[in-house]
């Protein structure tokens, strides 16, 4: 398990670790600003940038309990990935039903 601090950074050094925490801290700064609207520009950036999606949003959903309407942002997560994608996620629309 890893120590985290209060912007939910990690001590892993890695650079695709430290890319989706700058995107994340320009986009919201903080877990509460994190929204439908901030998911999808979270993971269009990512995008830019060449970061899978999905490894993305695991390390975002570690963080859950910190998001508001954390089901929300998630199933909006989830349709970005089914759009942008051409894998999708390997979660179907019927686990959110």
């Amino acid at each position: 398990m890893h120590n985290h601090n209060q912007h939910g950074k990690t001590n892993i050094d890695s650079p695709i670790q430290a890319s989706i925490e700058q995107i994340w801290q320009n986009i919201c700064g903080g877990w509460d600003q994190f929204n439908q609207s901030a998911v999808q520009d979270f993971l269009s950036q990512c995008e830019e940038k060449g970061i899978d999606s999905q490894f993305a949003m695991s390390w975002i959903e570690k963080f859950k309990d910190k998001i508001p309407d954390w089901q929300t942002v998630s199933k909006v997560s989830l349709e970005w990935m089914n759009q942008h994608t051409s894998a999708g996620s390997p979660l179907s629309n019927e686990t959110f039903k």
